[in-house]
Formats: structure tokens, C-alpha cells, sequence
């Protein structure tokens, strides 16, 4: 009923199942797969009313939506190569496994809007702010960065220490100083895309 191509490799019809309406494909060296392409064969369609989801399984990960297949579209291509892939050594074999569940037409597309929703903006500068807003803003990213490295201003330069900036009288600052405070905005930005903006009401 399905078949499967990764790219630069022979077609792959050792379709496996392993459930009621569910198929799985081992993917071997899937490490090395940047694109698959998933289609029906146009030997057995699907019944009306139905359609199927593609997932992706890797080695101790949850399954991953990849899209799906419906009658009116029998074939998809999708990209395999991910964090998860790249991770893994490219000189160790990594197999993953492509299954496609067959659901109601209903029950597929309500999981494939899952996968097309916009994700919520964390980004600081949002679309349609003017150039006053913009510049509020950095000036509050500004503010935060230097009430933070302050804080870590030290009177005398440890032994071996190059002075790279003069902060205040005497003062100097550790550059590793600048890599905490932007590891801890991004999280708290992360956590709360308003933060700054809180912080100044």
C-alpha cells in the first residue's frame, strides 16, 4: 500500500505492519537521510474517509509528526535531518522508524494543524513596532546589561588579568561577565517574553 525513498537510495516497500492500520519502515543509517519521500503505491487506496499521518521515530525519543497522505494527496516529501539526527555520530549507524497510522479524515487533519500552527513570537523586536518602541526597547536591554555586569566590577585586576575596559574609578570587569548575563536574559526571555518590559512598568 506505501512506499518510501530516501533520497539518493533505492525505493524501500518493506512496509511492515504492526497494528491495526498501522505500517512501519526501517530507515537504515537515517543519520545520513536529509529528505524522504512517503507515497502510496495507487495499488489500494484509501477507504473514503480516510487519510493517514506520517511519523518519525529515533532511538530514545518520542514519535514525531511529519505530515501526512490522503487520496487527493498521495505523496509527500519530508526532511529527516534535524537536531535529533545531526546529534548522533555520523560514523555510527543510527536506524529510526517512519510509521504512518491510518485514521479518519477528521482525526488527521486535526493532528496535521498541530504541526502548522504559528509558533508564539519570542523575539524582542515585534513586527509593526516603530522606531521609537524599537529604541526603548534596546535601551532597556541596555539598562539590564549594565546593571548586571556592574555588579561584578572588581577593584584590582586579578594576577595575570588584562584590564579590557575601565568601568568606573579603578574598576574592572570579567568578560565572562557578558556570557552569563546574556545566558540569563535569553532564559528569562524564554520563559517570559515580556520580561524587559515588566521590568520597566
Amino acid at each position: 500500500m506505501f512506499g518510501c525513498i530516501a533520497a539518493g537510495r533505492l525505493v524501500q516497500t518493506n512496509l511492515q505492519q504492526v497494528d491495526v492500520n498501522k505500517y512501519v519502515f526501517e530507515l537504515a543509517d537515517a543519520q545520513n537521510i536529509n529528505h524522504i519521500v512517503v507515497f502510496l503505491l495507487g495499488t489500494i487506496p484509501f477507504e473514503t474517509g480516510f487519510a493517514a499521518t506520517v511519523h518519525l521515530l529515533w532511538p530514545n525519543k518520542e514519535w514525531q509528526l511529519l505530515g501526512g497522505l490522503s487520496n487527493e494527496k498521495p505523496s509527500a516529501i519530508f526532511r529527516l535531518k534535524t537536531k535529533e539526527s545531526s546529534i548522533n555520530n555520523p560514523m555510527m549507524s543510527t536506524s529510526a522508524t517512519l510509521g504512518i497510522s491510518i485514521e479518519p479524515l477528521e482525526v488527521v487533519q486535526q493532528e496535521l494543524s498541530t504541526i502548522n500552527k504559528p509558533m508564539i513570537s519570542s523575539a524582542l523586536v515585534k513586527p509593526g513596532m516603530n522606531v521609537t518602541q524599537v529604541g526603548e526597547m534596546a535601551g532597556r536591554i541596555l539598562e539590564n546589561l549594565y546593571n548586571y555586569v556592574t555588579s561584578f566590577t572588581v577593584q584590582n585586576v586579578p594576577v595575570n588579568g588584562i584590564p579590557l575596559g575601565h568601568l568606573a574609578e579603578n574598576g574592572y570587569l570579567p568578560l565572562k561577565t557578558f556570557q552569563t548575563w546574556y545566558e540569563n536574559l535569553s532564559r528569562k526571555l524564554a520563559t517570559n517574553p515580556n520580561y524587559l518590559e515588566e521590568k520597566m512598568d
